[in-house]
């Protein structure tokens, strides 16, 4: 991926975290992916639940826009924005959830308001996946 399409990708995470809906936490998440084959940048936001559970956090939300509009889809890289002090890793739940997607190499960026800070393989963040292979 080059420099163009991370600052796209990045881009359009910090605009999505706008939309967040967070009453509860107020803790704004934007999240991008970009696919394999693909210029496109999908990006998602998180939306809190008054029923916990029925939150989804912006990681899943950007993948499901990705499926939903292309289909299937194998992440080339994730960006990740908040504005918090440190920088925001993707909780299990998306990263088990993005392990459908991902490869060991697929690339997640952490990043701030400011810019992207700092970037894993997906390997170094979820080392053992679950993933069920008929």
């Amino acid at each position: 991926m080059n420099e163009s399409q991370l600052q796209h990708a990045w881009e359009s995470a910090k605009a999505a975290r706008e939309h967040s809906y967070s009453p509860f936490s107020a803790f704004k998440v934007g999240a991008a992916v970009v696919c394999e084959g693909t210029d496109a940048v999908f990006a998602g936001c998180n939306v809190e639940n008054s029923s916990y559970g029925g939150t989804i956090c912006a990681e899943r939300s950007a993948v499901v826009s990705a499926v939903s509009s292309v289909g299937k889809i194998a992440l080339k890289a994730v960006v990740v924005v908040t504005d918090a002090p440190t920088l925001t890793v993707p909780c299990a739940i998306c990263l088990q959830f993005m392990a459908e997607f991902s490869t060991d190499d697929t690339l997640v960026y952490l990043a701030d308001l400011e810019g992207i800070k700092a970037s894993f393989t997906f390997k170094e963040l979820l080392p053992k996946p679950f993933r069920f292979r008929p």
